[in-house]
């Protein structure tokens, strides 16, 4: 991760050549420095198209994935999360484990004040599924005891 004065080492953005990964991993999510530290402000993604793999049919789920966030110092740059959510593509998950998935890497990289994501899966055997997983900083953690 950069410092504050520097420059952000983004490895995705501006690359037309980068492949998606084969599987999610937090290593593809890339931030940058909150330069609006002085409030806080939420960051909205949806990502319609998202797909993943039923583990036991092997058939493809598809989703809409809503994230929103308030950043604490770093922010996700968009392609790397457009990357990352494209790596479910070819991994067998339960909708479940997709939603508390993305928050436990977005929260590991990130650190946000705030965070949900909320996957709304279609249909598939006439019922749908939604899931929402949410995360808040402990305002208390900084405080030595």
């Amino acid at each position: 991760m950069a410092s504050k004065n520097s420059k952000p080492a983004l490895k995705l953005l501006g690359r037309s050549d980068a492949a998606f990964p084969k599987k999610p991993t937090r290593d593809t999510l890339e931030t940058f420095p909150n330069r609006h530290r002085n409030r806080s402000y939420w960051v909205s993604f949806e990502c319609p198209e998202f797909t993943s793999l039923c583990p036991v049919t092997g058939q493809a789920d598809f989703a809409n994935i809503s994230i929103q966030y308030i950043p604490n110092e770093m922010c996700v740059e968009s392609k790397s999360l457009k990357f990352y959510l494209a790596s479910y593509r070819s991994t067998p998950s339960f909708g479940e484990d997709v939603a508390n998935r993305i928050l436990d890497d977005l929260v590991a990289v990130l650190k946000p004040q705030e965070i949900k994501v909320v996957a709304e899966f279609a249909p598939r055997g006439g019922i749908s599924l939604s899931v929402e997983a949410e995360h808040a900083s402990d305002p208390y953690d900084d405080i030595p005891f």
